[in-house]
């Protein structure tokens, strides 16, 4: 036989809360010029967008965007996280694409916390691949589900978080530099598509057109990595061949884990999903040394999803999307995957999605599978279905190979008969028509069913699954030795079908078993007391690598499906996976399930299986499997149970030997199986009530039978014995003794009206006995047990019982052990657990402390006003006294009593205790307000007091050892803040330190200790000695149903503690001892005490944004009590990281109000303000707490000052009390104490505080005292249940009022940002880039200008005058810019407040580091200017500028890390030289704001201080000098030659004309003589 699977329901699809919070940063080395960014974050859908920065390259958002969904996990892991960044988008144009980063949500939930931290992610564009990186966001991103809590990782400096390459947004062992890669999907064919229009349809089809066409379109649609492939769509036809291939182009290794394959079919109004594949890329791929990139196939998958029958509107069609576990086989596809790492120099690098790929490849010879079943017993059939005919369907994908002889389609055979269901009214029976579950008549004769059909043989990679999914259920239950490690032998002579994949994952299995061997090794040689845990852990981790292994991404034969159908309708389902029942002669290959008989539950399919109603069982079956090839089918009938005929159908003479249609078995065994029902724990709540009336419901074989009913309770002892008579098993006598039935216990809730709640089920083997064993010891009586009992996917509490099987042997009953008769008649008939069973007790005492009621919520519209408490353990118990009037004093009077009662000696075996409350109403009535069980007594057990040595401890002489003198701090630089900056270590070297004399711990001045979490859980939630115990009323919630969740069932506390111990006599007695107050000395009087509760309230972090700009206007409000405090016209505008730095003072009165809520609210103009989360504080467990959380113990003891002593009572004072309550004797100052510290003498204070720092090294009476401290609460919505809405730092302080009044309350109100001026004076300019070509001249030149700005003061750009025509790429300015700013140095932020838009009702203000922008630019007349380039000084740590141009490079900006760095605020004053694209030297003078008002400086060059003008070239007469020096330059050097000869030809043309002017008259002068 082979285990059953406990769980009923299929873990995914049920949809679950999630919230995504992004924090974009900022963003550094934006690939562009002169860009307006913004950052888009897209999950799915949904897109927010940050604000726009102007003209920069490195913009500073620190902007917080919360996404939240309820879906499915599957769905919710696949989806997309993109963050881009986009330049320059308005209203009227959508921006462009600067790059973009994309990871799946999956990705982020599986890292450590869920979430990364201060991460950088690289942005690329890919559709430019070949240009690497385009800049980088550094962001924070974490998944939350419902019950997550984020830890915030501790902050690193600054420094560490700019070394971009060093922390990359990217998983652990994903490499820094990924590269391009193209995914390759073949897609050949598919076969076996279900139908998708009904026979009416086809007829009406076959009507118009003539022929019967198939009528399904079928096309492959891809999704990966946020992109979208499709093949081509082939019209009708149920066996469609594409042969095309879908490219897409991603990073590698990509940060998204799941390729979505989907058949769909083409429609012209909507596409259905046929069926869905996803393929996980991890499995097909191996980072290690000798890994493979992601390879599949050829090969087939397949596909599971709804059932085939076609219907109109399909009740399943969401498994067929892929949500939730497929309920039958869909189709399968012919498919592989390669991968390309790309290489960006290459040309050839177009992405494209289809293209045609060469015919279908060959994959591995068919063989004839041969299916065997045998269906040995059904029962647990649910009633509603019991009265109809039932016939079970197998089925094994769709069998392809159609046999000429019988034309199956669907592969399947029904069973041999339909059986009407039968109820036998017999006597014996009776108690089992017990109006739940029937059963089917299979008695001697058992109805088989068998499949012949045509795959693939892949069994070899089946094989390789079971033979690691053996060695993993081996160490699971701890029974692997070493040697039995076996090869994965590569025995397949057929090559054939190997794909590479086949050979990879074979490589791969090896050597991680080989491995995995080796270390198992290392680790048994090194297991010790001491490591126990951490190997056990790394077991785990074996056990997660292996099964992770197992699954097969090639698939072969697909899975079997069983199917219940009841009037041809299908009602419930199972699905057998092949690999578990496939056959070989090879015992290590062999499916673990195969020939073995196998107990399935049938559940319901689709949604409705999920919740209380899916949790029924619909029909538990005994079933026998076999699968394997057909002419390996001699043994299939070898694993059964023996003793049985086979009945075939009679064949004629010479045909083959068929299979049997049924087997008829001769033998039976008899036996009487004796159930020991003792007790339960912690069960489920079915009434609303808050109780149960559980009973329990045992099956074995077809008989069932009941306890009795336990009334109102959840921890019910039944204290039961239930014998079965006469249950008849076939088969062999020695076969069962070895390896029985199993026996189905379920937990019902009777109610008066209506049928039975299910609560939960378990199962157990029973320990067997043959005819011819002895009954006793070792294995009988058998043992009591603990069961765990499941509801759904959840535990529901434990079960205590014993099962004994006995066999009746030829003499009848006479031989079996004989049964107590019942020794009490009020039980009449039912029998009790006998004695060898039932634990053996003894008398112990139980003291309850009943110190108090809380938070009683009304019960049926009244309120509780006369409440009681009873104690009820085993059968006995107590009750507190009456409280009078709840509302006046919700103490009790009386405060200790006690009970005697019988427990187990096994403390393991203890009986729940259970506390209930109740309202006594007039005329005696009495009304159940809560109840709760305590499950476990064993943390109130009294041990009695260690021996310890009283003497030697007792006497506390404290000597400390000299101190060194330590120089004295100025302490008017630092306040209350210096102190928690300096406790969070966000202060860096900038800030404050310079302010010391030298560098010096500062943990001596400055120790507040900042809990990341609430203080209770530091300090066990003040349980020392006052416990608090939940009282809860109305139906347990289960997940889906998300009305009422455990939070919501709390009706009230009740507060006390209990003691337990065994009543002997020499228990210790002290001399002061209070016999009333029993074990609980000591503790003080409950009576009512005012006090005076001191709230501070520093800081929110990460609030969920309340409006519809993504932010909100967050407030405090106050309430404990009837008190209210709403802090609302203070609330702080547009932040969801506010700083509210304020304290209220509370008059209270415990017990009355003792639970203190501070909450967050958005402050809204119009409407009333939203509650965005609150955080509930138990005050009075703090107050009596003896960690002494009243007001926390400072590091040191100063009388005034930001560290002053804020507790009432001096530390002598307190030690003096600690040491009086614990009966210590002391304190006792020795004279070697004294230390002479900071010039003054160290006071008896100092020490009595050093002894209080380490109260918990006392033996006894120590307790760890609650230091000073800010604790970092979780705000919580009421709607939003478990779901962490932001966090709050705050600290409570408590002083008793009847005590000295303690001092005013701390400063802590927010540091004023502090008003300083920054005067840059630009002097020269040199090498800047030439840009403007002149137009006669042909000389590059500029018009430089230098422009500068503070970040996030962008509208304060102030500009130089221009210089111009340089040609050597010199400028000379003397120019000076100014700019006040405000700065709060701890933080180390510039603090600027502006309205974000002109409808803005109020300004908001932004924290921004100190960035200062220098730019240079060319300055044109009629065209925008052009921009050359740009430096960005980062005020507190900037590279130190070269002494000269020419020492000026621009490493000194790329190579920070080797160069001597400095701070504007430590230098105060600095000039040199900076690279940008040329060089700029320039004075950075920094003065504070008063020192600015008295040396005041004009802008430019004006007064007062005015810098004299600049030496520049001459430039006054330059539009007169400009003709003369562009003719000049054309003449003598571009056109000099051609001058020349121009000139030249000018004189003999002037000589020319000259002489034919002149010649005609010369002549006549010489002819006339004249």
């Amino acid at each position: 036989r082979s285990k059953p699977d406990i769980k009923m329901e299929p873990s995914s699809g049920r949809p679950v809360d999630y919230q995504v919070s992004v924090t974009v940063i900022e963003a550094r080395q934006l690939v562009g010029l002169n860009m307006d960014p913004m950052v888009c974050v897209e999950i799915g859908d949904d897109k927010k967008y940050t604000s726009m920065k102007e003209s920069t390259n490195c913009p500073y958002y620190n902007e917080y965007f919360v996404f939240d969904f309820h879906v499915p996990p599957d769905v919710m892991f696949d989806k997309i996280l993109k963050v881009s960044v986009i330049h320059s988008k308005n209203l009227l144009r959508s921006g462009t694409l600067v790059g973009s980063f994309k990871m799946d949500v999956g990705t982020v939930y599986f890292q450590p916390e869920h979430q990364f931290y201060h991460k950088w992610a690289l942005l690329s564009d890919p559709d430019d691949i070949t240009a690497g990186g385009k800049g980088y966001v550094k962001c924070d991103i974490a998944v939350v589900a419902k019950g997550d809590t984020i830890k915030t990782p501790h902050k690193a400096n600054e420094s560490d978080e700019d070394d971009i390459e060093g922390n990359l947004l990217l998983p652990e062992g994903v490499p820094a530099e990924r590269q391009w890669a193209r995914y390759y999907l073949k897609i050949y064919k598919a076969e076996g598509l279900p139908r998708m229009n009904t026979s009416i349809m086809a007829n009406v089809k076959k009507a118009f057109i003539g022929e019967n066409k198939d009528l399904v379109d079928p096309y492959v649609q891809v999704l990966f990595a946020g992109q979208k492939g499709k093949t081509s769509v082939q019209k009708s036809c149920y066996e469609p061949i594409w042969n095309e291939q879908i490219v897409f182009t991603e990073m590698f290794p990509p940060l998204c884990k799941r390729m979505k394959i989907q058949i769909r079919d083409s429609d012209k109004v909507n596409d259905v999903a046929i069926g869905t594949h996803f393929l996980d890329l991890k499995k097909i791929s191996n980072d290690g040394d000798k890994g493979f990139l992601p390879t599949l196939g050829p090969a087939w998958v397949n596909m599971y999803g709804s059932t085939r029958t076609y219907t109109l509107m399909d009740e399943y069609q969401e498994l067929n999307e892929g949500l939730g576990e497929g309920v039958s086989f869909r189709a399968r596809l012919l498919i592989s995957l390669g991968v390309e790492i790309l290489d960006p120099s290459s040309p050839d690098i177009m992405t494209s999605t289809e293209v045609q790929v060469e015919g279908v490849p060959k994959i591995s010879e068919v063989e004839e599978f041969f299916l065997f079943g045998s269906f040995l017993e059904a029962t647990m059939i649910d009633r509603k279905i019991g009265d109809k005919p039932i016939n079970f369907e197998v089925t094994i994908g769709i069998c392809i190979f159609a046999s000429r002889k019988r034309d199956w389609h669907d592969a399947f055979i029904q069973m041999s008969q339909d059986f009407a269901t039968f109820n036998q009214k017999k006597s014996g029976f009776s108690l089992f028509i017990h109006r739940n579950y029937f059963h089917l008549p299979y008695f001697e004769r058992k109805p088989c069913i068998y499949i012949k059909s045509l795959w693939q043989d892949q069994r070899r990679r089946l094989y390789n699954a079971n033979i690691i999914d053996n060695i993993a259920d081996k160490l699971a239950s701890r029974h692997l030795h070493l040697c039995q490690f076996i090869s994965l032998a590569n025995k397949d002579q057929n090559h054939s079908g190997k794909t590479k994949l086949d050979r990879e994952r074979l490589k791969l299995c090896l050597s991680e078993v080989e491995s995995i061997g080796q270390q198992a090794k290392v680790m048994r040689s090194q297991v010790k007391k001491s490591t126990v845990r951490d190997k056990l852990k790394l077991a785990q981790n074996f056990l997660l690598k292996l099964r992770f292994l197992v699954d097969e991404p090639q698939h072969s034969v697909p899975d079997i499906f069983i199917w219940m159908l009841t009037n041809g309708k299908r009602v419930a389902y199972a699905r057998v996976p092949s690999k578990d029942i496939l056959y070989s002669s090879v015992d290590e290959e062999k499916g673990k399930d195969c020939g073995k008989v196998k107990t399935i539950f049938l559940r319901i399919p689709g949604k409705k299986g999920f919740g209380p109603a899916g949790w029924t069982v619909q029909s538990k079956i005994e079933i026998y499997l076999w699968l394997g090839l057909n002419r390996q089918r001699k043994d299939y009938l070898s694993g059964l149970p023996n003793g049985f005929e086979e009945n075939k159908l009679s064949k004629g003479p010479g045909l083959p030997c068929s299979p049997p249609i049924s087997l008829t078995y001769m033998m039976k065994q008899i036996f009487q199986l004796r159930v020991h029902m003792y007790q339960a724990r912690s069960l489920f709540a079915a009434d609303s009530t808050g109780l149960s009336d559980p009973f329990a419901r045992v099956f074995f074989s077809t008989q069932t039978q009941v306890t009795e009913v336990s009334g109102c309770t959840l921890c019910p002892t039944w204290d039961q014995l239930l014998v079965f008579e006469n249950v008849e098993l076939f088969g062999e006598a020695c076969e069962l003794r070895d390896d029985p039935p199993i026996i189905v216990i379920e937990l019902y809730d009777q109610d008066t009206v209506g049928k039975a709640d299910f609560m939960g089920r378990t199962f157990a083997k029973p320990v067997v006995k043959m005819a011819d064993e002895h009954y006793g010891p070792p294995r009988f009586p058998p043992q009591l047990e603990y069961y765990q009992i499941y509801r759904g996917n959840g535990a529901a509490g434990e079960m205590l019982a014993a099962f004994e099987l006995l066999q009746i042997g030829p003499n009848g009953k006479a031989d079996l052990p004989p049964i107590d008769g019942p020794t009490d008649m009020d039980r009449g008939p039912i029998l009790p657990v006998p004695l060898g069973i039932r634990p053996v007790l003894s008398k112990y005492r139980i003291e309850v402390l009943f110190w108090g009621l809380r938070d009683l919520k009304r019960v049926n519209l009244a309120q509780v006003d006369r409440p009681r408490v009873d104690i009820e353990c085993a059968g006995k118990g107590v009750q507190s006294a009456l409280i009078p009037n709840y509302k006046k004093n919700p103490n009790f009077s009386t405060l200790v009593k006690w009970f005697e009662v019988d427990l187990p000696e096994n403390e393991l075996l203890h009986p729940p205790l259970n506390i209930r409350v109740v309202d006594c109403r007039a005329f005696g009535r009495f009304t159940l307000v809560g109840n709760t069980a305590v499950t476990t007594l064993r943390k109130f057990i009294y041990r009695g007091a260690d021996k310890q040595d009283k003497d030697g401890k007792g006497k506390k002489k404290k000597k400390k050892g000299e101190e060194p003198e330590e120089e004295e701090l100025d302490e008017s630089m630092l306040d209350w803040w210096s102190k928690y900056f300096a406790s969070i270590e966000t202060l860096t070297e900038v800030g404050f330190i310079h302010f010391f004399t030298r560098s010096r711990q500062i943990n001596n001045y400055m120790c507040s200790k900042v809990y990341p979490k609430e203080l209770e859980s530091e300090f066990d939630n003040f349980e020392d000695w006052l416990h608090t115990f939940n009282l809860f009323r109305g139906k347990g919630g289960d997940d889906d149903d998300q009305s009422m969740t455990d939070e919501d069932r709390v009706v009230g506390k009740f507060k006390g503690s209990l003691c337990v111990y065994k009543v002997s006599d020499d228990l210790p007695r002290e001399v002061s001892f209070d016999s009333n107050l029993g074990m609980f000395q000591n503790i003080p009087s409950n009576d009512p005490i005012n006090v005076l509760v001191r709230i501070y309230v520093i800081r929110a972090t990460d609030l969920h944004p309340a409006d519809i700009n993504g932010k909100a206007d967050p407030y405090v409000a106050i309430r404990l009590g009837k008190t209210e405090i709403k802090d609302k016209e203070n609330y702080i505008s547009k932040q969801l990281n506010p700083l509210f730095g304020k304290s209220f003072d509370v008059e209270a009165t415990f017990p009355m109000d003792s639970t203190l809520t501070v909450s967050i609210y958005d402050w809204d103009l119009v409407g009333t303000d939203d509650l965005i989360g609150e955080t509930k504080v138990d005050l009075e467990n703090r107050f009596y707490s003896k960690h002494r959380a009243t007001c926390g113990i400072s590091c040191n003891y100063a009388i005034h000052g930001y560290n002053v002593w804020r507790d009432p009572l001096k530390p002598t004072q307190i030690l003096a009390k600690l040491c009086k309550d614990g009966k210590l004797d002391g304190p006792h100052y020795g004279p070697g104490g004294r230390v002479k510290v900071e010039n003054r003498k160290q006071t008896e204070e100092h020490l009595a505080l050093s002894a209080l720092r380490h109260w918990e090294d006392i033996p006894r009476a120590g307790y760890k005292l609650v230091p000073e401290h800010v604790e970092t609460r979780p705000l919580l919505h009421p709607d939003k249940p478990g779901i962490e809405q932001g966090r709050i730092e705050m600290w409570v302080d408590m002083f008793p009022k009847g005590m000295t009044a303690p001092g005013p309350a701390l400063d802590i109100s927010p540091r004023k940002p502090k008003k300083f001026e920054l005067r840059v004076i630009v002097w020269n300019t040199d090498e800047v880039v030439l840009e403007d070509d002149d137009i006669f001249t042909g000389e590059k030149s500029s018009d430089i200008f230098v422009r500068g700005w503070l970040k996030g003061q962008q509208e304060d750009k102030q500009d130089t005058d221009v210089h111009y025509h340089s040609i050597t790429g010199e400028g000379n300015f003397n120019w000076r810019f100014v700019y006040p700013f405000d700065y709060l140095l701890a933080e180390e932020k510039i603090v600027i407040s502006k309205k974000e838009s002109m409808f803005a009702w109020d300004e908001t203000e932004y924290k921004i580091p100190p960035r200062l922008n220098l730019q240079v630019w060319d300055a044109d007349h009629f065209s925008a200017d052009d921009f050359l380039g740009a430096i960005e000084l980062d005020l507190n740590r900037f590279p130190r500028g070269a002494k000269t141009a020419k020492q000026c490079t621009i490493e000194m900006v790329t190579n920070e890390a080797e160069m001597p760095m400095v701070s504007i605020f430590k230098q105060k004053r600095i000039k040199g030289w900076w690279p940008f694209v040329g060089k700029v030297e320039a004075e950075l003078h920094l003065l504070t704001g008063e020192e600015a008002e008295r040396n005041p400086a004009g802008e430019g060059r004006n007064e007062p201080e005015p810098l004299e003008k600049p030496n520049r070239p001459d430039v006054a007469l330059l539009w007169f000098l400009i003709p003369l020096k562009a003719a000049k330059h054309l003449v003598c050097d571009q056109y000099r030659w051609l001058t020349i000869k121009i000139v030249t030809a000018l004189l003999l043309l002037a000589i020319l004309g000259l002489f034919l002017y002149n010649m005609p008259g010369y002549m006549v002068k010489k002819m006339l003589g004249a």
